[in-house]
């Protein structure tokens, strides 16, 4: 842990969500220009090894993060004998729209600008809620499945940043083809080597390189 690690308090909160409530984990460094709310992907939770990677790597550098279950526990139970709660995007976006009204209520992140990271099927998530809610910045994708959003690309008015893995072939397609219907500021990374899980050696670091690049870039 380096000097910066220690001055960063992260906060456990409730985040209600209509008629649920969703446990999260807030840090926002001070000073920070900004706070990313992470969306994530299919089977995962606010304790993803790789999310979390990424956020303590946005907080090194002075950013803001959130951290939070897009579900329920009872909801999760049920997932992992459905499968049935990963693809509803529509659901998704409207969490993390609660997540997003909560925190612009937080004294710690009140006048803050917001961004989503969303990964695999959170990223649709995330541009499904930044073409409602208009209230992203910024938009970060890691790996994801963007093409879900499905007519909500169009709508999107956020710059948006799609990273995927040189060997995620399929994925990298699946991108391309939301691409051409982003009508906002975009780009596609793709880093050399990484496969879909941002697995080998150096990949996840420059995914939060990236990430931490672009926020920074959008929230001046």
């Amino acid at each position: 842990m380096n000097v910066l690690d220690s001055m960063i308090e992260e906060i456990s909160v409730s985040i209600p969500a209509g008629a649920v409530r969703l446990p999260g984990e807030l840090a926002v460094p001070a000073g920070a220009p900004g706070v990313v709310i992470f969306a994530h992907g299919s089977g995962s939770s606010r304790r993803s090894p790789r999310n979390q990677s990424v956020a303590f790597h946005l907080q090194d550098r002075g950013l803001g993060t959130l951290l939070f279950d897009l579900l329920t526990e009872t909801e999760e139970r049920e997932e992992y004998f459905t499968a049935h709660f990963r693809f509803d995007i529509s659901l998704l976006a409207k969490r993390l729209m609660a997540a997003t009204d909560w925190i612009s209520q937080q004294e710690i992140a009140r006048d803050l600008p917001i961004g989503y990271f969303g990964s695999s099927t959170g990223a649709a998530a995330a541009l499904v809620a930044a073409a409602a809610n208009g209230k992203a910045r910024a938009i970060v994708s890691r790996g994801g499945r963007p093409d879900l959003a499905g007519e909500n690309l169009e709508r999107v008015r956020a710059p948006v940043l799609l990273i995927v893995g040189g060997n995620d072939r399929q994925v990298i397609d699946l991108n391309e083809q939301a691409r051409g219907k982003l009508k906002c500021s975009h780009s596609l990374s793709i880093i050399p080597g990484a496969t879909h899980l941002f697995e080998e050696p150096g990949a996840l670091e420059e995914v939060a390189r990236l990430a931490a690049d672009f926020f920074e870039n959008h929230f001046k």
